[in-house]
């Protein structure tokens, strides 16, 4: 429940500050005292709105979906809305955007608004109807279904998948085959590159490599003498000898590398670099063209087997369709067989709403994730969109009360949006005592045009306008008399009207 609500700079209130009790809480006033305008700073809060206060708060004793955002819970809840130079929204002062305002508070705040009729719904219908069913195996169906069917869902996209695969397979083949023949003509190995840059390095210096080596070798023409002047230096010989011997081997290895380039034509080496840069350019790495191949390969055998493996996907398909489309069929008996229980209890409900009984149908819809079923309302014999909205208020109450009677509330905060507008006196006390049953498990905000409602809710709050400042405040016994006479004669209140609002408060 909203415990307190705070307002500040709102439109024509400078201030708000109520406390709220469990229960019905009804908002009466003039027209143009600010009701609705009071009703849209919860909503804005709620991120249901656009915020314009410099301020809105309430403290929510609710259960909100906070873990899903990293937010820690407390008791109650702080909830707040600044405007400044935007719009930042809080929770227990964390900052979240607007979208996660509304995002955690969507199970604990209802609004039902004139505009909006989501328990008409087809999938809320057929969600209340699924929970009316008693038949203790259809929860289990229900389940086996779901997995059923998303198990179809995938193996139908797998086969349209490669069914339109199948339609370009020829082109796919072929570029395959392309690539494929591209990299097995030129068939590089790894560290190939690099070899084949050394050896043209090597080629480009040929000439001068040559001469240089040849005179390099003149040194071993001196060794002996070098030797001679050592020994009758008495000079130990070993590290000329080492020296020699290292560069002896080196000036060999040079030589045979020459040797190796004897039969090196340029202009292949030259060719070879630029079909393997090629390769490089298009694939990435030596490495990373040998890891294309074999992908184009396991492509290419994939294109060729298409044929058996669509095969497979298509017995497949056609089994697990069969399956769905039989299990659907069974939930939709068993619906059937349960719709007039439904139709049972929502009639009435909608007796003590004085209301004509509605009729319940299921129709036939392509397979979805609930089944083949949809469920449609009819009033009268009258299609619930050609109703008043009255007839439309009273219905949806009807519904919500079923839903609260089959244990399919699990409490949380109602804000109606005038849900006595255009009802008789008797209508709408119909749908006050509707709303008081509906109070066990919600805490409901009404904005109300009627005694009746009035008169019968937990707290009253009165919008008032004083000049061009709106102010709201709770209404005590003798001012709750006085405000429902006003709302029954008007302005100019009669004896007669005050003792029909003292008895309408004595009936609650």
């Amino acid at each position: 429940m909203i415990e307190t609500l705070l307002v500040k700079d709102y439109l024509q209130f400078k201030k708000v500050n109520l406390n709220f009790e469990p229960g019905l809480i009804a908002f009466t006033g003039v027209s143009g005292a600010g009701k609705s305008v009071l009703m849209r700073a919860f909503l804005a809060l709620f991120g249901l709105e656009e915020c314009d206060a410099k301020l809105i708060e309430a403290a929510l004793d609710a259960p909100l979906m906070l873990e899903d955002i990293g937010i820690d819970s407390q008791s109650p809840n702080i909830l707040r809305c600044v405007k400044q130079k935007s719009v930042r929204y809080f929770i227990n002062d964390q900052m979240v955007s607007r979208k996660k305002m509304a995002f955690t508070c969507k199970n604990a705040i209802r609004y039902l608004s004139v505009k909006e009729a989501d328990e008409l719904s087809s999938s809320a219908l057929l969600e209340l109807l699924d929970a009316s069913i008693k038949e203790s195996s259809f929860k289990q169906k229900k389940s086996d279904f779901i997995k059923l069917y998303h198990e179809y869902v995938a193996v139908k996209k797998q086969l349209e998948s490669i069914e339109a695969e199948e339609k370009r397979v020829e082109e796919l083949k072929e570029f395959a085959q392309f690539e494929i023949q591209k990299i097995q003509e030129v068939d590089p190995q790894i560290g190939e590159d690099e070899k084949l840059m050394q050896i043209k390095k090597m080629l480009s210096k040929k000439e001068k490599f040559e001469s240089a080596l040849e005179r390099a070798n003149a040194i071993f023409e001196v060794e002996s003498a070098v030797h001679e002047a050592l020994a009758l230096g008495d000079i130990q010989s070993d590290f000329f000898d080492e020296c020699m011997n290292e560069l002896r081997m080196h000036l060999e290895n040079a030589s045979a590398r020459l040797a190796d380039l004897e039969d090196a034509d340029i202009e292949s080496v030259l060719d070879r670099i630029e079909k393997i840069s090629a390769l490089k350019n298009r694939f990435g790495t030596i490495e990373q063209t040998l890891e294309h191949l074999q992908k184009r390969k396991k492509e290419l055998a994939h294109y060729e087997n298409i044929a058996f493996e669509k095969k497979e996907i298509q017995a497949r398909y056609e089994a697990l369709k069969s399956q769905v489309y039989k299990s659907a069929k069974e939930i939709s008996k068993i619906r059937k067989e349960a719709l007039g229980d439904l139709q049972k209890r929502v009639n009435a409900f909608l007796k003590d709403l004085y209301l004509n009984e509605v009729s319940l149908h299921v129709k036939k819809i392509d397979l979805n994730e609930t089944g083949q079923d949809a469920l449609e309302v009819t009033l009268s014999k009258v299609d619930i969109r050609h109703i008043s909205s009255g007839e439309r208020n009273r219905l949806r109450l009807a519904f919500i009360a079923t839903a609260q009677e089959l244990g399919k509330v699990k409490g949380g905060v109602l804000i109606l949006d005038e849900v006595d507008s255009n009802l008789s006196g008797k209508e709408a006390m119909s749908v006050a005592n509707v709303l008081l049953k509906l109070a066990k498990d919600y805490q409901i905000f009404a904005i109300s045009h009627q005694p009746q409602l009035t008169s019968q809710a937990n707290q009253h709050f009165l919008v008032e306008k004083k000049g061009e400042e709106a102010f709201v405040r709770q209404l005590d016994h003798d001012e709750r008399i006085l405000e429902l006479a006003r709302m029954v004669s008007g302005e100019n209140i009669t004896s007669q009207a005050k003792e029909l609002a003292l008895s309408l408060i004595q009936k609650g």
